[in-house]
């Protein structure tokens, strides 16, 4: 039987947990870097189809990452919008230097 989460906080760790390799969580930031420069580019150009973009630079890294490195099912399919609240945070957690204590509080070992 597959865990249930009722609330973010309890689906965060897990979410960590399905992102345990850095390659994985590497590929994540190229997409989800991709989806903010998409974004800025598109709020700067007034080029608006450039949205359309969006859901391929952040899902194809994602699904690489996951069916090629991981070798895991995508959150996303269970939890489509916690999965996208966390991979921003995950991604912001990054950028600034903060994800480590994260990951070892969901149990990921790092190398």
């Amino acid at each position: 039987m597959v865990e249930r989460y009722n609330t973010f906080a309890a689906f965060w760790p897990f979410y960590l947990r399905e992102h345990s390799r850095p390659g994985t969580r590497a590929l994540h930031y190229i997409g989800t870097s991709l989806v903010v420069a998409l974004a800025v580019a598109t709020l700067v150009t007034g080029k608006w189809g450039l949205l359309a973009a969006l859901p391929v630079a952040g899902y194809f890294f994602a699904w690489v990452a996951h069916f090629g490195h991981e070798k895991n099912r995508p959150a996303t399919f269970t939890y489509p919008l916690w999965s996208l609240r966390a991979d921003f945070r995950m991604w912001w957690m990054w950028l600034t230097g903060k994800l480590g204590p994260e990951l070892e509080a969901a149990g990921v070992i790092e190398d």
